[in-house]
């Protein structure tokens, strides 16, 4: 496959690069060029490019370099957006690839592990989920209630055994109703009193 890229010349410290159709597997410093498309000199700020065997090479499917696209696009040779292009030195390299090791090692543990909660920090935050714990709390087993009108029938010398079957006679009056029923004239539970015996 080729390639349109730089190949860098020049003395040290005095570089100049040359534009040039190259097979993509081959050195950019030793290989040999399929042919010279023109200079680069960032020293001077000169340039020279050959825009017809540049477009020619370019319909032939040859792919051009990030930094050539964008010195393409800047002589107006082609249009379109330039690329940004970013030299990240290898030392950044591994630095991120560690951290983005890291950063998956870390949500593994997270999937394994049960999700801990946070504890609370503030007095509200402690009220709260003592109040959420209270809730969920299974309620213990209620005593049967012995209904009134048995424990009556047990003082007035009835049957030992209350009859827990049949369901209590409702003598109890709502809180609500209370001061209603007082007002009518009807007894209060607290006044029930059990026959005597004749």
């Amino acid at each position: 496959m080729l390639t349109i890229r730089l190949t860098r010349k020049g003395k040290k410290n005095q570089p100049f690069f040359r534009v040039v159709v190259i097979d993509k597997r081959r050195s950019s410093k030793g290989g040999r060029a399929v042919e010279v498309l023109g200079y680069v000199d960032p020293l001077t700020k000169r340039r020279s490019l050959e825009k017809e065997r540049v477009l020619y090479w370019i319909s032939k499917g040859a792919k051009t370099s990030a930094a050539i696209h964008n010195l393409l696009i800047s002589e107006k040779i082609i249009e379109g957006k330039k690329i940004t292009k970013f030299n990240i030195s290898k030392k950044k390299q591994a630095e991120l690839a560690k951290a983005k090791a890291d950063a998956s090692a870390k949500a593994v543990a997270l999937e394994e592990k049960p999700t801990e909660k946070p504890k609370p920090e503030t007095l509200s935050e402690i009220l709260k989920e003592e109040l959420k714990s209270e809730e969920l709390k299974p309620e213990e087993p209620k005593t049967p209630e012995i209904p009134v009108q048995s424990l009556l029938d047990i003082k007035a010398g009835g049957s030992a055994e209350p009859n827990l079957e049949t369901p209590p006679a409702s003598t109890e009056v709502p809180a609500s109703d209370e001061s209603s029923a007082g007002q009518a004239g009807e007894a209060k539970p607290e006044e029930l009193k059990p026959e005597t015996p004749a």
